[in-house]
């Protein structure tokens, strides 16, 4: 009996000293509401200097301390990373437009090239052989205004330059300004070319040369016939030749007709350009059949005195759409 009350007398001295916290060590709670008290004594003058400390604020303080290094670290990294991103950006940007601007430049060189190219050309054929322009300069009003068109529209120099009066802003703004006017420019040369072409057409149609070398023996207009001796009108020119003597064309046409054809005998009838056509009669053979195309020089016939004739020669006719006029004022080259 007295070993059971001894034994629960123990039992509960124990788990009052628990309840105390007297039993085992400190719980983790106690610790660190623990306050520790720091002694700081000088020996020169016995000044004691006392600091009570907390261990949970002194520990979190040392933690923050500890941080700052790694949080300054992760900071200054995402901050590299973000300048790193918007440089590769910036760079993506700066190869898009370099790429633009070059193929800009390109276009503008192709265009610059196309235009030297037009310069060349019109340089090379604007000047016309003299002989032919005197030939052309003969001609009818209404034939050369048929072959030079409509009058060329011109842009108002003020339409150009104030082009670059306006807001221009950018290099994209300078870019499409140029091209516009390189455009511009190349539409007036188009329209430039396209009228030296037709002047070149319109010389080569002009019958400038002679048909065939010989001596002048019929003029163009009033005269006393061959045969009768009365008045007439003689519709061309004769020229005397030796029989089988080469005739030639008098300017680039097609043939229209090869055929004995009464008066006239054995007659050539060449059709050019912008109306005009010449007549080449009394051959003696033909070079050329209906349809065929010829070149000024070429030769299409051969001198003789078939149909009404008095002997060997060429008769020889000019004819602006359809009217009869006088060859010697269009001929300015020998015969080739």
């Amino acid at each position: 009996m007295l070993e059971f009350v001894r034994l629960q007398t123990l039992l509960f001295s124990f788990d009052r000293a628990k309840r105390e916290g007297r039993l085992g060590y400190p719980t983790v709670n106690k610790l660190f509401e623990r306050h520790y008290t720091v002694i700081l004594a000088d020996r020169a003058n016995g000044l004691v200097r006392r600091f009570t400390l907390s261990l949970r604020p002194a520990l979190i303080t040392l933690g923050i301390l500890a941080s700052l290094p790694i949080l300054m670290g992760l900071g200054a990294k995402w901050s590299a990373r973000y300048e790193i991103t918007q440089l590769r950006q910036a760079n993506s940007d700066l190869q898009i437009e370099n790429a633009s601007y070059r193929t800009a430049t390109g276009e503008l060189t192709a265009q610059i090239q196309s235009l030297e190219g037009v310069i060349d050309d019109l340089g090379a054929r604007a000047n016309l052989d003299p002989t032919a322009a005197r030939a052309i300069a003969k001609l009818p009003a209404a034939v050369r205004q048929r072959a030079m068109g409509g009058p060329v529209e011109k842009t108002p120099l003020s339409s150009a330059t104030s082009v670059f009066s306006e807001s221009i802003t950018s290099p994209e703004d300078t870019f499409g300004a140029l091209r516009d006017l390189l455009q511009g420019l190349e539409s007036r040369l188009n329209f430039v070319r396209r009228d030296v072409e037709r002047r070149e057409q319109l010389a080569n149609a002009t019958p400038s040369i002679w048909p065939t070398h010989g001596g002048l023996t019929g003029f163009f207009g009033g005269r006393s016939d061959p045969f009768s001796g009365e008045p007439e009108y003689h519709t061309g020119i004769d020229i005397s030749a030796e029989k089988g003597q080469p005739v030639y064309a008098t300017a680039d046409g097609i043939v229209q007709s090869a055929a004995f054809t009464g008066d006239y005998g054995n007659l050539i009838i060449l059709k050019h350009a912008f109306g005009l056509s010449t007549r080449y009669g009394h051959l003696s053979g033909y070079r050329v059949k209906v349809g065929d195309s010829v070149t000024r020089g070429d030769v299409i016939g051969l001198i003789g005195s078939t149909g009404r004739s008095t002997g060997a020669h060429l008769h020889y006719e000019i004819l602006v759409n359809g009217q009869l006029m006088n060859p010697l004022q269009l001929l300015t080259s020998q015969a080739r």
